[in-house]
């Protein structure tokens, strides 16, 4: 009888785990009547002009490489954009357009850190950073994110994890999952850490557009510029997840070594898709379209939040950024994987455990309502229901 070939993998591959949000989202897909509250994707379609724009392109002969770092007219437009809307002055040679924030983060942390270097990142925070840090043989230390501090970083309690070896420092506002924002204050204490103990920011900000009860976004860049490598995606804010484009801002030094390495990771953003991007900044219906988003969300948060607030057992924090909101569970008596398990089944809704973020996330589930009113309300009633039927 023939054996079982034995296939070999690199050791790196068992250091990283598997997304929990992904492992929900393809074992719902196979449940009938499930409505989805854990994959954080907007539901709207990306803008008409944006389409037409890169038909267009391909029309015109798009289909060809382009230089590594981006074709220089995007890179142009990252530069205004950020002076537009934030007062910002950047240079082109600051800028790398990258195959989403994905991308931008992993290129990031392999071109910044060594083995045995300390990445200091939230818990709960998005699930890539821990994932990207082992790849690049770096050591991740976890700072927690507490209700309490609306979720925001203590500068006091990072001021302690800094060690000799720290080497980056990860900050993720508008915040997935909480939706927390970073206060002013708070943004330029973690700079002056940075800056004193010259330490790297890796500041992940795809969320920035989606902000609610008068909240304000603060790019890192503005406190800390020669520190701060700034990730963003048009993913978020143009609706764009499928297209795959994104870019990081930096000193011009950590760009040419990004370069470098982008080159060898992917060449080049598809070439239609980066001058789809120029009209996504560039034209008004495009950012009319994010304004129209913003306000659809801001709706759909009200609907939910209010209707949380109602419910037995849960207890919940309004967020003032992004398109989540991670209440508290834990007087349900089950932990935040049991109560996600249990939700799908009882009542055929997906909602992400708080631990897949990390283990500061225990007690706590989040939901995405970027997803139509109609599915929110159909999830809201299920919910309630489902709760309804919990002794306590």
């Amino acid at each position: 009888m023939r054996q079982k070939k034995k296939y070999f993998i690199a050791a790196r591959m068992g250091l990283i785990q598997r997304s929990k949000i992904r492992e929900l989202f393809e074992r719902a897909s196979k449940m009938e009547n499930v409505i989805s509250l854990g994959i954080g994707e907007p539901d709207f379609d990306t803008p008409a002009n944006v389409k037409e724009a890169a038909k267009r392109a391909l029309d015109e002969g798009w289909t060809h490489y382009t230089p590594n770092a981006g074709i220089q007219e995007l890179r142009e437009a990252i530069v205004e954009y950020y002076k537009k809307f934030y007062d910002v002055d950047v240079e082109v040679d600051n800028v790398i357009v990258t195959a989403g924030a994905y991308e931008a983060t992993y290129i990031a942390f392999e071109t910044l850190l060594e083995q045995g270097d300390e990445v200091i990142i939230p818990d709960p925070a998005f699930v890539s950073y821990v994932e990207d840090a082992k790849l690049a043989e770096a050591k991740p230390i976890r700072i927690p994110l507490r209700e309490e501090n609306d979720f925001m970083i203590d500068p006091d309690e990072l001021l302690e994890l800094v060690t000799k070896r720290t080497r980056m420092i990860v900050v993720n506002y508008p915040n997935n999952p909480t939706g927390a924002v970073l206060d002013k204050k708070v943004a330029k204490a973690i700079a002056e850490i940075a800056q004193d103990y010259n330490i790297y920011i890796l500041s992940d900000e795809p969320y920035e557009h989606f902000l609610y009860d008068d909240a304000k976004h603060y790019p890192m860049i503005k406190f800390a510029p020669e520190n701060t490598i700034l990730v963003n995606s048009f993913s978020k804010t143009f609706a764009m997840t499928g297209w795959r484009l994104g870019f990081a801002i930096a000193p011009s030094q950590i760009i040419k070594d990004m370069v470098k390495l982008h080159a060898y990771v992917i060449g080049n953003v598809t070439s239609f898709v980066q001058v789809a991007g120029v009209e996504a900044l560039r034209s008004e219906e495009s950012w009319k379209a994010v304004e129209e988003m913003r306000r659809e969300y801001a709706e759909r948060r009200k609907l939910v939040l209010d209707r949380l607030k109602k419910m037995p057992y849960i207890n919940v924090r309004e967020p003032k950024g992004a398109f989540y909101i991670f209440p508290n569970i834990s007087e349900t008596e089950m932990s935040s994987e049991e109560f996600s398990e249990w939700l799908l089944e009882k009542a055929r809704v997906v909602v992400i455990p708080g631990t897949a973020f990390g283990k500061n996330g225990e007690g706590y589930i989040r939901i995405s309502y970027a997803t139509s009113k109609e599915k929110l309300i159909e999830a809201m009633d299920r919910i309630e229901g489902a709760l309804s039927e919990v002794k306590g």
